[in-house]
């Protein structure tokens, strides 16, 4: 039933709007227009106002037609990463990329599309459906912020899917805690070219520092990164300040306050190695270290009802799909911090972040046809529980 045409012309239409990270309006107003349109109600919060963006998360509710059923959360991220601004999707046969100099925005205009495909289908064809709650958040990308700032009790849904992951026929049900840090590496200024000696280079210490850390994959459960470094002003100035910016995950908690502090200790250790004495005065280079938890670490277990729910509609369809662990966020460790239920379904799209962003349409066809099945089923209780 999922109208394969209609959901891809949809989504070029929602790639080709700009909606980086607090500048998600013209996407969201486009959205309101598609779930008013559907029948939904719509209201936008106050999370723009809260993070300096342009617009809010957009919640919207259905109230489908068996007011018995268990009210079921869907929901995806509307902006992208950067480079994100003037797009141009290609479609080669069943694969939509771009032309190599923007990310796609399959992240996560795939799940986006997806979820208003099927509530369409459910209307036009007047499907069994259970109360539906769709929540289109904002600044996923900048850290999940959009979800930290939506107040929970705006929903009725207290179980659901985040359709952001890649792979169809997985279901993530365990993510990472992400620990996200800054550092600012401090030296002291002097000429670069008359008296070099009486400088600190923070920007070396900081290269010393980075080169002791254990970065990238550390472990099956644990990875590492340095991902920004800013600092000096002129090339004739010994530098005397230099930020970094980094994070760390892990599945483990005492894995990833191990390796904060390691990181943290390696840049310390480079700064104690740097010190000097001029006119009577000593001079140290420092470090100082900002380190805030992203967000916590989700483990839906697999007797939960929204993972039953999966298994039942994938097997409807005769397909298999796979519960497994992710190494990324997304608003669904949020929504379970804030005490919903929720686990992660892919949506098909490949090597996000990236210029060479991709996706199969054929895998954003399947995965809208599980969601569609899941919505169905959801209405019909009795079925998930093995009762009919």
């Amino acid at each position: 039933m999922i109208d394969h045409e209609r959901l891809k012309n949809f989504l070029i239409e929602l790639i080709k709007i700009d909606s980086l990270s607090r500048r998600e309006y013209d996407v969201a107003m486009r959205l309101k227009r598609e779930i008013e349109d559907l029948g939904g109600s719509v209201f936008i919060d106050d999370a723009g106002e809260k993070v300096g963006g342009n617009v809010g998360n957009l919640i919207a509710k259905f109230p489908g037609n068996n007011a018995k059923a268990q009210p079921l959360l869907l929901s995806a991220h509307m902006d992208t990463v950067v480079p994100g601004e003037g797009i141009v999707p290609i479609l080669d046969g069943d694969i939509l990329r771009t032309n190599g100099k923007t990310v796609l925005g399959g992240d996560d205009k795939s799940g986006v599309a997806i979820i208003c495909e099927v509530l369409r289908v459910i209307k036009d064809h007047r499907l069994p459906c259970g109360p539906v709650d769709v929540v289109f958040t904002i600044c996923e990308e900048a850290g999940l912020i959009g979800a930290k700032c939506l107040d929970i009790a705006k929903l009725r849904a207290r179980t659901g899917l985040v359709l952001d992951s890649d792979s169809v026929g997985f279901l993530f049900t365990k993510a990472p805690a992400a620990n996200r840090m800054e550092f600012r590496v401090h030296g002291l200024e002097a000429h670069a070219g008359v008296c070099p000696e009486r400088g600190i280079n923070a920007i070396k210490v900081a290269a010393e520092g980075i080169a002791q850390m254990q970065l990238g994959r550390i472990d099956h459960e644990t990875t590492a990164n340095i991902g920004v470094v800013e600092g000096g002003m002129a090339v004739n100035i010994v530098p005397n300040q230099v930020i970094l910016k980094g994070e760390a995950r892990s599945h483990s908690s005492e894995k990833l306050k191990a390796q904060t502090e390691h990181m943290q200790r390696c840049l310390e250790e480079a700064a104690a190695r740097y010190a000097l004495e001029l006119d009577g005065k000593h001079h140290q280079a420092r470090v100082e270290a900002k380190i805030e938890r992203d967000y916590d670490s989700m483990s839906v277990p697999e007797s939960a009802p929204i993972v039953q729910l999966v298994h039942a509609a994938a097997k409807n369809l005769n397909l298999h799909v796979q519960t497994s662990a992710t190494g990324g966020g997304c608003d669904a460790n949020i929504l379970n911090q804030k005490g919903l239920v929720v686990a992660n379904l892919g949506t098909g799209m490949r090597e996000i972040h990236t210029v060479n962003e991709w996706l199969d349409l054929k895998d954003l066809y399947l995965s809208a046809q599980m969601v569609l099945e899941i919505v169905k089923l959801n209405a019909e209780p009795t079925l998930v529980r093995g009762e009919g």
